[in-house]
């Protein structure tokens, strides 16, 4: 059950800084998305919906057209993996085999501990420094496998690897 007076307590405090009406969906979005820790549950969408006094069609559009928003569940790590011709071709294909196999997932999927998701994403804008991944919002470039292997194992300890 969603706390609708926490949901529409979210929509007032975006609602009153000064965006342009167009940013005010997206970032009452993010802040939703933060609150229920990496994900927008439906029922949050449909209150965003009447709220905002928009068809619940415009906020799912912005949901489903945005990578960075969620409709279900994902890890408390989100690992976008960059799959544009830069990365792939410096090493990107070893970087994605060894993630999966270290997390036993495919793209799209939560480990089953709920500690990673593994996503695609186009290209992050660093390419000199290609193969790169995003992993919540930090940025890891010029990776080998033995940096992601020591990057996942970082986190599954619960410390953030820099």
């Amino acid at each position: 059950m969603i706390d609708r007076e926490k949901v529409c307590a979210l929509i007032k405090e975006v609602s009153s800084q000064s965006l342009e009406e167009r940013d005010i969906l997206i970032n009452i979005l993010h802040r939703i998305q933060d609150h229920f820790g990496n994900y927008i549950p439906p029922e949050a969408a449909e209150i965003v919906a009447e709220e905002l006094n928009v068809p619940p069609s415009k906020v799912y559009e912005v949901l489903t057209f945005y990578t960075m928003f969620s409709t279900k569940p994902r890890g408390r790590y989100v690992i976008r993996v960059c799959v544009n011709l830069p990365c792939h071709v410096t090493g990107g294909r070893e970087i994605v085999k060894t993630i999966q196999e270290m997390l036993n997932v495919k793209f799209g999927e939560t480990t089953e501990d709920g500690l990673f998701t593994l996503e695609t994403t186009s290209c992050l804008g660093l390419c000199g420094v290609a193969p790169v991944i995003m992993i919540n919002d930090q940025y890891y470039g010029d990776l080998t496998v033995k940096k992601i292997r020591e990057i996942i194992e970082s986190l599954r300890q619960g410390g953030e690897k820099q």
